[in-house]
């Protein structure tokens, strides 16, 4: 299906979205063809229940479904409908069994789950301990970026058909928050069909696991056409009570604004995560919708290739000017966080100084304490470091991925400009943006890292420390390292006294912002806007569940 947007359309006007709403209408019909041969993903059964659908847009596709490829925000919303975690997040944020009814520590480095009985993937099959193992040595798989949420964990071992024992090289004061990301998959149907190796995503490799799904969680996936719509139904078959009356899900990515506004305006989508920032003030007068607020915890920002040892794509040759902290530092002060705030985020925005937002254990309003531009000192670092009249590189930064992210990185440009940055854009969309900075195809690139177990040393052990083949630096692609960082990170991993641990992480970030290792933007603001007749839980990961959603 192809979003046609007229180009007379723009988010201000009127018409221009009645228009677009037309266009969107039609292309509704072309997607109904093509879904309609979609086959199910799952053999779940069908229930009486009235048909309820939740319609739920955003800007940006999945990536994959295999649950142990990508660590993707978007991809694991999705997936989190259909596959689980031996625990999850309740309502209100707090760990509650799911997959796993008990857990008991019978050491520091010892806890012992209970699985749950009865549970049903959704062919039927039954779920028990060998899943839980067999999930466990796939997502350590080094193709995957999933790794991190099984961290510290040297073994899980059967006890018997429905308990394990989680055996971990020292304490882990994160081990609940973490696992909630570590899905559970089929061993035999993995085995079957030949997915028992995680998908090689950067490689651009496909097998039946990341096109295919069988989990056991309130929704089955049945179909995703790439770029036009994901599909879900219920799961009658569930273990746990149906609180909701969500029969469907269509999840439909819409890259375009003012097409994703025009659906929501003319009553073809329910629910939108993705609001264009211009439009929230007119959205939130519209007696046809209400405006749902909430922050995210989500960090934008940029990294710079700190490992080569010639810069790709400069004209600097025969070394790599950002290894030096001066030029990072003046990359950075020239940067006006405020005046991205106010202009192109319509103050949906928090400016950042570190590379965590509020809501999460770590953050300090004192440590993300922005300073204004300070053109001149940038000059000077640039000068010292032997480059008066600076240099050429390239950014690269996906166009479908974050708020206006093309737009944060055409704002740069000019910026970098006055202290003699020569910077070519590459804007992309993010599927292609992430294959290429995995791939380490660029000298700078945007990121936006959201923290899905709410705890610093998510981001400092994922994005900062040192890359290894492992669950450390697993995302970090930039391949910065910083022994201090380093060592930081590694003790907070295993420090069970809450007040130690706290001072660590601030250290951590501290010190990743002073020698500028990263380069952070902002923390994003996130309204969701819906139909007056829908209900829902704001999630600050940016995770809408159809299992806390009602429409009437």
């Amino acid at each position: 299906m192809t979003f046609l947007t007229p180009t007379r359309a723009t988010p201000s006007s009127r018409t221009g979205l009645e228009l677009t709403a037309r266009l969107w209408q039609r292309s509704l019909a072309a997607a109904a063809l093509a879904l309609a041969a979609t086959l199910p993903l799952g053999a779940i059964s069908q229930s009486a229940a009235p048909t309820v659908t939740l319609r739920w847009a955003a800007q940006n596709d999945i990536l994959t479904l295999d649950p142990h490829s990508q660590n993707h925000a978007t991809t694991s919303a999705i997936l989190m409908h259909a596959y689980e975690g031996l625990v999850r997040y309740d309502a209100e944020r707090r760990i509650e069994p799911a997959l796993a009814t008990k857990w008991t520590y019978i050491s520091p480095t010892q806890v012992r789950f209970e699985l749950r009985r009865n549970v049903r993937f959704h062919d039927g099959s039954a779920f028990t301990a060998d899943d839980v193992v067999f999930s466990f040595n796939r997502i350590r798989q080094p193709q995957g970026t999933m790794g991190i949420y099984v961290t510290g964990i040297a073994e899980i071992r059967k006890v018997d058909s429905h308990t394990v024992d989680f055996i971990m090289a020292a304490p882990n004061p994160l081990l609940l928050r973490n696992i909630v990301n570590f899905f559970i998959v089929n061993k035999a149907w993995a085995e079957k069909n030949k997915s028992t190796e995680v998908q090689n995503y950067r490689a651009k490799e496909e097998n039946y696991a990341s096109r295919n799904v069988m989990g056991t969680g309130p929704y089955a996936i049945t179909g995703w056409v790439p770029d036009q719509r994901v599909t879900m139904k219920v799961n009658p078959n569930w273990w746990d009570k149906h609180t909701n009356n969500v029969t469907d899900v269509v999840y439909t990515p819409i890259k375009s604004d003012p097409t994703r506004v025009a659906a929501l305006i003319a009553g073809d989508v329910d629910l939108l995560t993705d609001m264009p920032t211009q439009d929230v003030a007119r959205l939130r007068q519209d007696p046809k919708l209400k405006v749902m607020d909430g922050p995210e915890v989500r960090t934008i920002f940029l990294a710079l290739d700190q490992h080569s040892n010639e810069l790709k794509y400069s004209d600097v040759k025969g070394k790599n000017p950002f290894k030096d902290k001066r030029v990072r530092e003046a990359l950075s002060i020239v940067v006006d966080r405020d005046t991205i705030r106010r202009t192109i985020m319509r103050g949906l925005s928090i400016p950042a100084a570190i590379m965590v937002p509020p809501g999460v254990e770590g953050w300090s309003a004192e440590l993300d304490s922005i300073s204004k531009p300070d053109v001149e000192r940038a000059k000077r670092l640039l000068a010292e470091a032997g480059y008066p009249n600076g240099f050429e590189f390239q950014l690269n930064c996906s166009n479908n991925r974050y708020v206006n992210d093309e737009e944060i990185c055409q704002a740069l440009l000019p910026m970098w400009a006055k202290i003699g940055m020569k910077v070519r854009l590459v804007a992309e969309p993010f599927a292609q943006h992430s294959v290429r900075f995995q791939n380490f195809d660029t000298s700078a690139y945007m990121l936006g890292w959201g923290v899905a177990t709410f705890d610093a040393q998510y981001t400092l052990q994922s994005i900062v420390r040192t890359r290894t083949t492992g669950a450390d630096g697993n995302f970090n692609f930039a391949r910065v390292s910083d022994p201090q960082v380093d060592q930081l990170v590694e003790a907070m991993k295993t420090e069970m006294d809450a007040a130690k641990r706290l001072a660590m992480m601030r250290e951590a970030l501290k010190r990743t912002r002073d020698e500028h290792l990263l380069l952070p933007l902002h923390h994003q603001m996130r309204p969701w806007a819906m139909k007056p007749g829908v209900s829902t839980l704001h999630r600050s990961d940016d995770r809408p569940e159809a299992r806390f959603t009602s429409v009437r």
